[in-house]
């Protein structure tokens, strides 16, 4: 076997070691990408690591969901309308000790206009909880934590202490969405199901 010349070797050697950097740019990437999207998403990016199987899949389904999220045309409420939907939640909560279920179902229906009048188009739950977690990571498990016991409320199976804390759930979204300025968490805790009304 013939030896390689000097130039051909110092070719041969630049070629790798544009090689060797390429690997460890797109390594260092990754990795950065990966630290943009668990602090960007938060638990959710666990929870869709732990749905798919697989970080790579993951953080790809998340990746999508930014970029269908940044073609929604977001926009904050006018004064009047937070002003409205401010008073359509405590209207719905004066309403919970005669017909817990019903506001229930009249909360997630806020909830959904809410969303919509920021600008989220509707879908399925699945996809609205997608979507949110977008820039509502921090809230989107109470959305679903909402939306399974108003699942168990269709069914009969949940109590009247459940449907409180469905409500909660809501309204953690609810203030979310609004861009309500929070207030200590003490001082919004609802009272137990008993009481006259959810806070």
């Amino acid at each position: 076997m013939g030896t390689m010349d000097p130039q051909s070797s110092m070719i041969l050697a630049g070629i790798i070691l544009t090689a060797l950097i390429a690997v460890a740019a797109w390594l260092v990437y990754r990795k950065n990408e990966s630290h943009r999207l668990e602090r960007r998403f938060g638990p959710e990016y666990g929870r869709a690591v732990n749905d798919l199987g697989d970080r790579n899949k993951a953080e790809s389904e998340l990746k999508a969901r930014e970029k269908r999220v940044s073609k929604f045309n977001i926009v904050a409420l006018a004064p009047a309308e937070a002003t409205r939907f401010s008073q359509d939640w405590r209207a719905l909560q004066a309403r919970f000790v005669d017909d817990p279920g019903s506001v229930v179902a009249e909360a997630d229906q806020l909830v959904r206009e809410l969303m919509q009048k920021r600008g989220y188009p509707m879908a399925d739950f699945d996809r609205l909880s997608a979507d949110l977690s977008v820039d509502h990571a921090s809230v989107v498990d109470h959305y679903r934590a909402a939306q399974a016991i108003a699942v168990c409320d269709r069914r009969g199976e949940a109590d009247t202490e459940e449907l409180r804390r469905a409500v909660v759930h809501y309204r953690a979204l609810f203030d979310e969405l609004l861009e309500v300025e929070r207030t200590p968490p003490h001082s919004r805790a609802m009272p137990a199901a008993h009481q006259e009304t959810p806070r």
